[in-house]
């Protein structure tokens, strides 16, 4: 009887210890950073979740190298990526970077696309292909 409760707690914390990283980036290649983003994006808030991809994206496009970019997200938490992508547009901003030059700041960006992206699913139409391929028949 010992042995047995000796080996569920043992287990009980290999278990927490694997599911702590869920709310993380793995950033051991760009392949699991991308599906830990997708991961983290689709448990997301629905408010969270533009500013959260638009701050990945806008490091990924702010840090060239692979390994630097994968080093700067790996371990962060969709909070601290955010306040990272909030950090970037700023100094690309002071710079002059002309396609930040339309907003006043973070807040009215992340409104943009969020309005962009309710307009997109709003004016969804089905594709050519589907619509000729219709399996309704008229009698």
């Amino acid at each position: 009887m010992r042995i047995s409760s000796t080996i569920f707690v043992f287990i009980m914390c290999i278990f927490l210890m694997a599911c702590t990283t869920g709310n993380q980036i793995n950033g051991r290649s760009i392949k699991t950073a991308n599906r830990s983003v997708s991961m983290i994006k689709d448990r997301l808030p629905t408010e969270q979740r533009i500013e959260f991809e638009v701050s990945y994206w806008t490091l990924r496009d702010s840090i060239k190298t692979k390994d630097e970019f994968l080093d700067a997200v790996d371990g962060k938490t969709p909070e601290e990526l955010t306040v990272l992508g909030k950090e970037v547009f700023q100094q690309r901003k002071n710079s002059g970077f002309k396609a930040y030059d339309q907003y006043a700041s973070w807040d009215q960006m992340i409104a943009k696309f969020t309005q962009d992206r309710i307009d997109q699913s709003r004016r969804k139409t089905p594709a050519p292909k589907d619509v000729a391929n219709n399996l309704l028949y008229k009698l």
